[in-house]
């Protein structure tokens, strides 16, 4: 019988606890896969995490790990409403980082669509960089969907679809120097807006819409370094070869 190495922070989860060198992980035998898989067709996976925690980095490297017709990926980011619709704080900034920023409702139903087997389309969110072009995204079903996005745990409709919720941690340090990194490379966004942003934007609703789930997640991958989250990668990876 073979064997997978888990990683999980829900006690209720805690098949067997076995000691691993990776710390604080546990042992999930094959027939526990199994009967995940009987469940539904679709085996769901939900990433969330604070911005700049990493989520990105992770599935660029499960992209390359598995084809599409066995892992599909898809993102709260695609999903934000137009620029009009944004909420605005008291100094006139647009606010992207709360909940209502998201068109929710869209994305809760794409999801459902790929659980009944049909292929998805959207117009790829560039983050008002006129520098970038969007192009159509195809998401198409697969035995595995990987949601990932902030408050993918926060929207109940999406929180109910997910099989295993996993949670992306990094130190506060880390996230806003990788934001500042991000935004102003890929975003092109100006320095000074950026760091207004995580101050009264990012962090606030990390706080309250974000970091409530850490304790009910099934996984936690502490993204402190890149050692770090190439352990998070191998179990997620090994969790995955199980699956499809």
């Amino acid at each position: 019988m073979r064997n997978i190495y888990f990683f999980h922070h829900s006690k209720e989860f805690l098949l067997n606890k076995t000691p691993h060198p990776f710390g604080h992980l546990f042992l999930i035998n094959q027939s526990t896969i199994n009967n995940l898989q009987v469940m539904t067709n679709t085996y769901i996976i939900g990433i969330t995490g604070g911005s700049g925690s990493g989520k990105t980095t992770l599935l660029k490297q499960v992209e390359k790990m598995f084809p599409r017709e066995r892992v599909c990926i898809i993102s709260q980011d695609d999903y934000y409403r137009p620029r009009g619709e944004q909420k605005i704080d008291e100094k006139g900034i647009k606010n992207f980082d709360l909940p209502y920023s998201i068109d929710s409702e869209s994305f809760t139903n794409d999801i459902k669509l790929l659980i009944e087997g049909k292929t998805v389309t959207r117009q790829e969110y560039v983050f008002n960089n006129s520098n970038a072009t969007p192009k159509i995204r195809t998401f198409r079903p697969a035995p595995v969907v990987i949601v990932e996005g902030l408050f993918i745990f926060h929207f109940e409709a999406i929180k109910k679809l997910i099989d295993l919720k996993i949670f992306v941690h990094a130190p506060d340090h880390l996230k806003i120097i990788r934001r500042i990194k991000r935004d102003r490379i890929e975003r092109n966004y100006p320095l000074e807006d950026v760091l207004y942003r995580y101050e009264h934007h990012v962090q606030p609703s990390y706080k309250k819409y974000i970091e409530p789930y850490l304790n009910e997640s099934d996984i936690i991958i502490n993204n402190n370094d890149e050692e770090s989250l190439n352990k998070g990668l191998k179990v997620l990876k090994g969790f995955l070869n199980e699956l499809c």
